[in-house]
């Protein structure tokens, strides 16, 4: 099945024309040196050896970012299949649209060394024509973002169908209602973190200023917020349900703190979880009164009316 991905070319899109005049497109972070026959299939294996290589060659940073740097080396490297179809944003508003034609090629001293080549197809497609529910997807921080669920709209944003109505495909929902009302929750919550309970304890993963902790990619999808307590001893898994969740939530969110426990934190770390939802049903309470690393937090909406 063909996979569709959102690929940064370069920090704010730096490298994106030599990317589409060239035919390619590739990745960094600091791991010089060819990777051909050393791309296994799995990413966890890729991570496992070369996350101390390179936490060696950058020592600055933390397991966090080596997996996240990693991650993103083996997914364009050999996790992306040829035939999978490409977004890749020039900075200016439009994301043009290519397709993986070839394997895995180093070019040293160059950049980007850890290369695939790609058949841009000669179209974009702008920002502004995309759903509220595409853009996040595309904007989401770091290199590289699945967007495949996406593939309907992009396939007709392609044959200039305009952008879907937002739905809630959420099984996780039970008010469907609700996600259109709170739509938002996600963004507001990062955009005012200062102002909740849990910013008094912790603060969203960042790396270089940039809010990675806000859709933190995983292998089963993405964390919708990753924090971090001040004193950095527990990484914190916060899944949002606009709407009333059910008990399912508790097992989507148990497979986040597993990634993070077995992939992220260090020795000295533990992991913690929260759900925020509009209500408490009844089931999730049940299955929460038996996890007691879960939290469950309400969220209130308000306004009001000002006469000017």
């Amino acid at each position: 099945m063909r996979n569709y991905y959102r690929l940064m070319l370069g920090r704010q899109s730096v490298h994106a024309e030599t990317c589409f005049a060239g035919g390619f497109v590739g990745t960094d972070f600091a791991i010089n040196q060819d990777l051909s026959g050393r791309l296994p299939e799995e990413w966890r294996d890729f991570n496992k050896e070369f996350i101390p290589i390179f936490l060696e060659n950058r020592p600055d940073k933390s397991r966090i970012a080596a997996g996240l740097a990693c991650g993103a080396i083996w997914t364009v490297s050999k996790g992306m299949a040829q035939g999978d179809i490409l977004l890749c944003p020039d900075g200016a508003g439009q994301y043009h649209v290519g397709e993986i034609a070839g394997n895995y090629t180093y070019a040293e001293g160059e950049v980007l060394p850890h290369r695939r080549p790609v058949e841009w197809s000669g179209q974009s497609i702008s920002r502004v024509d995309m759903s509220e529910s595409l853009r996040n997807s595309c904007g989401a921080i770091g290199t590289i973002s699945t967007i495949s669920k996406h593939a309907k709209e992009i396939e007709k944003l392609l044959q200039g169908v305009p952008a879907p109505s937002i739905v809630s495909t959420d099984e996780t929902i039970e008010d469907p209602a609700a996600f259109a009302m709170e739509k938002h929750l996600e963004d507001f919550l990062v955009n005012n973190w200062s102002g909740t309970d849990l910013s008094h304890d912790f603060d969203i993963y960042e790396e270089d200023g940039d809010k990675v902790g806000q859709q933190f990619p995983t292998d089963t999808g993405p964390i919708d917020i990753l924090a971090i307590s001040k004193d950095r001893k527990t990484l914190l898994v916060i899944e949002l349900k606009k709407g009333r969740a059910n008990d399912v939530v508790v097992g989507q969110l148990l497979r986040y703190m597993g990634f993070v426990q077995d992939e992220l934190a260090e020795s000295d770390q533990t992991v913690r979880g929260v759900v925020i939802a509009l209500e408490e049903d009844p089931r999730l309470k049940r299955a929460l009164a038996m996890v007691p690393s879960i939290e469950f937090y309400r969220y209130q909406v308000s306004f009001k009316l000002v006469k000017a």
